[in-house]
């Protein structure tokens, strides 16, 4: 009797045992929670809620405005304009920062604190550690892009107002349409971020310098942003992760053109599929023998 149901139990015990296993799913959690224990991602929350509120304030209340940026000149006539100001501004150097600063260590703690082989005696694979480590840091950015969006569209609205906003053809906006133009204009660097936090990815992972990992992808950013600027040439300038983030220029044309933002989704997303592929490979290779 005993002979004929040991196996049976044996089989059961390890059908619980596998049903029990954590996955992608636990691994996913135990990273949201790690991310939002840190003080640093919940002032850095903080500070996309706040920081626009104060930059609006200041810019609204000088007389002179900053007339040769993209609708900077326009920025006391129409609360439209302020959010495409900022977020010409912010594409230079603070989005490609807000994408680094989780990013750029998710994976290189790991290697700081030599922590690796106690993540992978959790039962989870390196498989599962990676897009959760992945699907958390884009998910934050995400919701960073979000918040710093939102504080600066509303705030700008309520501060100066919701007046007509003049089109970059001259032609007039009316409100409801140029409330609904400026969210998508902050939409379009959705592509990018996922980009950029891409790229922070595969450095975090191959460097194994938190440092190394947040500055490097602003200090590329700046490269791009003056390889961009280079006359001659065109089709480099299109390939750059930068170039994107002024797709959303053709929204305010008065014949409207999207021609920039399909080749700058597809830009974004070669990035992101190169560096997610790299850094994923380079993980699985790892030798975690010494943490």
């Amino acid at each position: 009797m005993t002979l004929t149901t040991t196996p049976e139990r044996a089989r059961t015990a390890s059908a619980a045992t596998t049903a029990r296993r954590p996955g992608l799913g636990a691994a996913l959690r135990w990273e949201i929670v790690k991310l939002a224990a840190q003080i640093r991602s919940r002032a850095l929350l903080a500070a996309a809620l706040i920081i626009p509120i104060a930059v609006v304030l200041v810019l609204n209340g000088q007389e002179q405005p900053p007339s040769d940026t993209i609708y900077g000149k326009l920025i006391h006539l129409s609360g439209y304009a302020m959010p495409l100001l900022m977020l010409a501004f912010a594409a230079q150097w603070v989005l490609p920062l807000l994408a680094a600063v989780v990013a750029g260590d998710i994976f290189a703690m790991e290697d700081q604190h030599g922590t690796w082989k106690t993540l992978l005696t959790r039962s989870v694979s390196r498989s599962q550690i990676f897009w959760a480590k992945t699907l958390t840091a884009l998910g934050y950015n995400l919701l960073l892009l979000a918040v710093f969006a939102a504080s600066t569209i509303v705030s700008s609205l309520l501060i100066i107002g919701h007046q007509p906003l003049t089109g970059l053809s001259g032609q007039t906006i009316a409100s409801g349409h140029a409330l609904r133009l400026v969210i998508a204009a902050w939409a379009t660097a959705i592509p990018p971020i996922i980009g950029f936090t891409a790229l922070t990815l595969l450095l975090s992972v191959r460097t194994k310098n938190p440092a190394f990992g947040i500055a490097a992808p602003v200090v590329l950013g700046f490269a791009m942003q003056l390889l961009g600027s280079v006359s001659g040439l065109d089709l480099t300038r299109k390939l750059l992760l930068t170039t994107p983030f002024e797709a959303w220029h053709g929204l305010f044309a008065q014949h409207p053109f999207t021609g920039p933002l399909l080749t700058g989704l597809a830009v974004s997303a070669g990035w992101t599929l190169i560096c997610l592929t790299a850094a994923y490979v380079s993980v699985r290779r790892r030798d975690i023998t010494g943490g």
